[in-house]
């Protein structure tokens, strides 16, 4: 199959140009070196659609500059995520505030209250609950040769776009193709009566954000912050943008919001404190709580072992548990 492709792409584009060619039953990537040459991506879509059992085709450019013309997507109906009743989405302003240790850590405290849980990974231009979670690498399975299973690791289902491209592939989509992606990745995907989903949005407050908050039936949406004014300006931002398409928002996390010294006990404010808590009160929204700076907790996740997963008795492990309870209380 690989080999047909190869060759079908080859009309179009120079071999050099083809970094990597995947099959996953009905569903075929390829990814490409430099910008698209005009109607070749369309043209290549249909011939290998026409190929045996090929039923969708992905065709990515890896390229600093310009790209794929974005792919025609419906916006006429929401997205239909079955065997899900509840989706919750986190996402910040900007990036580098923790936003994803975040969603993971949240979406198994949540597990822990007995709860069956989904992770879903939105962030698609850098997909890291695979990483987070252990399962980088392994394969995506298919019974039915159509829809994907979801990765159950550390007791919860999750899905990434991470996981059907290589780790070092920087994905060059413009909004609405990558919104197109996302759909069918979390559409194609067949979760098992999950109670609730954790979405880990891209940062920002962008096309994608927003075509989430209309595309999905969104019970709520938790903001993560550290506490210095820079990072509050944008979460600030983020809770504007979801307030005026109409998503609730649950509350807001303050991450990375004190420093314990191990050797002598002294308490560091290292990017000042409860900056999240005076934002929540000003903006009335619900103030969840807030997550130490812990080598800990980054070395964990680091090694796919999630502190609530792996020391689940540790104080970094009860304060994300106190959120996820937080958290419970808002959604019923």
């Amino acid at each position: 199959m690989e080999n047909k492709i190869k060759e079908i792409v080859s009309n179009f584009y120079k071999t050099e140009q083809i970094e990597s060619i995947k099959v996953f039953n009905s569903k075929v990537i390829i990814t490409l070196v430099g910008s698209e040459l005009e109607n070749a991506d369309s043209e290549i879509t249909v011939r290998v659609k026409s190929l045996d059992n090929v039923k969708k085709v992905s065709v990515v450019h890896t390229v600093s500059k310009n790209v794929s013309k974005p792919s025609p997507a419906s916006f006429d109906d929401k997205w239909n995520v079955k065997g899900v009743k509840k989706i919750i989405g986190v996402a910040s302003g900007k990036g580098g505030v923790g936003k994803s240790t975040t969603s993971v850590n949240i979406a198994l405290a949540l597990a822990n209250q007995g709860m069956n849980v989904a992770l879903f990974d939105a962030d698609i231009y850098g997909p890291s609950i695979p990483t987070m979670l252990g399962y980088e690498g392994e394969p995506v399975r298919s019974f039915d040769g159509s829809t994907f299973e979801p990765f159950m690791h550390a007791n919860i289902q999750s899905m990434s776009i991470g996981a059907l491209i290589d780790r070092n592939t920087a994905l060059i989509w413009r909004g609405s193709k990558a919104v197109g992606a996302i759909q069918q990745l979390i559409t194609d995907t067949n979760w098992h009566d999950v109670d609730v989903m954790i979405i880990d949005m891209p940062p920002g407050t962008g096309d994608i954000q927003l075509s989430l908050s209309q595309k999905l039936d969104l019970n709520g949406i938790v903001i993560v912050s550290t506490p210095q004014d820079i990072a509050l300006i944008d979460a600030v931002k983020g809770v504007n943008m979801f307030q005026k398409v109409g998503i609730p928002i649950l509350g807001i996390v303050e991450n990375m919001s004190y420093y314990i010294c191990e050797n002598c006990g002294t308490r560091a404010e290292i990017f000042g404190h409860e900056g999240a808590k005076e934002t929540s009160e000003k903006l009335k929204v619900k103030f969840l709580g807030e997550i130490p700076l812990h080598i800990e907790i980054r070395e964990t996740s680091d090694n796919g072992m999630p502190v609530v997963f792996s020391s689940p008795d540790s104080p970094h492990s009860i304060a994300y548990e106190n959120i996820a309870k937080e958290l419970l209380k808002e959604l019923k």
